[in-house]
């Protein structure tokens, strides 16, 4: 059977995938999925470059699924961050309920009982964050020693956020026969020396250089100074009347940006690391609602949002990498679809835009500052103010009081 341009026919799926492809509405393979899936399913190891949106779990989960019910094994998915992790179990449930696929997501912020008593069903693929899946493997609840496919997703992630021992650890609970695939949207060396201590003879995909943006995203530059931000945001947010993802650098910072979008009137939620698993996961689940028109988070959430039609996704402070930029403004124009990247800069942060120019190897367009809405003063306080404390003890006794140690409580 000759591959169809327009179809997954001829990639070596099998036809009961086939069919349920077919009944989900999924027509087109993406570039990723087209070279990846035929590789994946004759059990060659694969490492995966391809661009944020463009269907990295459908080029790993299709292969996984096809060949965990031929092997008899099970299968492992690692991924960085807990919104990232859920968010692929979804997929894989979505493509594997009919044909009876079992699914467990290992990951913290949550109880670990529904997770023991998850493994104790026998999943067939098991979807984990580093740290969680540690816990399990040293307090006995789980081995990995019948694992036949195992998946690292956004594995250069992992690596910035300080996994790397963990995914040792696992590797080295792993058998050395099984089938492995590393996926991300760039390839840094580390990534690549990963791959050659833990592959073998893996076929590299890649769909786009690393550092590539999607092209059907406008980006823009604006180069604001500290006290204009808020103004400017609420500019942009009476122009662009879409649903908005915004970035910022610090929990703080997202938690108060969030807090005056609400008084400009919009309805907005937050994602970072001081809200729990729940807050989350409800942030998330009102933005694709429409809910929250705005959802404001940390680069915990740059590559853990699938969310299709956000139509901008501003970055109101700049990333700590260049890389993140990348990974943030993949938020938008997923699948194909066309989207708005904002970027505001301040005047001395120079070096930190040609950086970014230098790995998507183009220039941002600096656009003009719009005449800005006059806030009141008080919207433009980034920390409170408190006086610094002054003890005043020489009038004590003066006065009649008696000096005391303060109290602990």
């Amino acid at each position: 059977m000759t591959q169809q341009q327009d179809g997954f026919y001829g990639l070596g799926i099998a036809p009961s995938l086939l069919e349920i492809l077919q009944r989900l509405h999924f027509v087109t393979p993406t570039p990723i999925q087209a070279q990846a899936i035929p590789v994946a399913i004759e059990g060659k190891d694969v490492v995966g470059i391809a661009q944020t949106g463009t269907g990295k779990t459908l080029a790993f989960g299709i292969p996984m699924m096809q060949r965990l019910a031929i092997m008899k094994k099970q299968g492992l998915v690692v991924a960085p961050t807990r919104e990232l992790a859920l968010q692929i179990e979804e997929v894989l449930r979505t493509i594997g309920q009919s044909i009876g696929l079992r699914t467990a997501v290992l990951i913290g912020g949550t109880s670990i009982s529904p997770q023991i008593k998850a493994l104790g069903r026998k999943p067939h693929i098991i979807i984990a964050t580093p740290g969680r899946l540690i816990d399990h493997l040293q307090q006995k609840y789980l081995r990995l020693n019948n694992v036949g496919v195992v998946v690292l997703d956004e594995a250069d992630h992992m690596l910035d956020m300080g996994f790397l021992p963990q995914i040792q650890k696992i590797f080295a609970a792993l058998p050395k026969e099984r089938q492995t695939m590393l996926f991300s949207a760039t390839m840094p060396p580390e990534i690549m020396k990963l791959a050659t201590a833990h592959m073998q003879l893996p076929v590299r995909v890649e769909i786009a250089p690393a550092g590539t943006t999607v092209a059907g995203v406008k980006q823009e530059l604006f180069i604001v100074s500290p006290d204009q931000k808020l103004a400017l945001l609420q500019k942009i947010l009476t122009t662009h009347t879409g649903s908005t993802l915004i970035f910022t650098r610090t929990k703080h910072g997202a938690k108060k940006v969030t807090r005056q979008i609400r008084a400009f009137g919009f309805a907005a939620a937050e994602i970072h690391s001081n809200r729990s698993l729940g807050q989350r996961k409800e942030a998330l689940a009102g933005f694709k609602s429409g809910q929250y028109r705005v959802l404001v988070a940390t680069d915990i959430a740059s590559r853990g949002i699938d969310v299709v039609g956000i139509e901008l996704v501003l970055n109101y402070d700049l990333p700590s990498t260049s890389d993140d930029y990348v990974h943030r403004i993949g938020r938008t124009a997923r699948a194909g679809a066309a989207g708005h990247a904002i970027t505001f800069a301040q005047p001395g942060q120079q070096n930190e835009i040609r950086s970014i120019e230098r790995l998507i190897r183009k220039s941002l367009s600096v656009s003009k500052l719009p005449e800005l809405p006059v806030l009141p003063r008080t919207e433009f306080v980034d920390e409170p103010q408190y006086r610094p404390y002054r003890p005043q003890t020489q009038n004590f006794r003066n006065r009649g009081f008696q000096r005391r140690r303060p109290s602990r409580y």
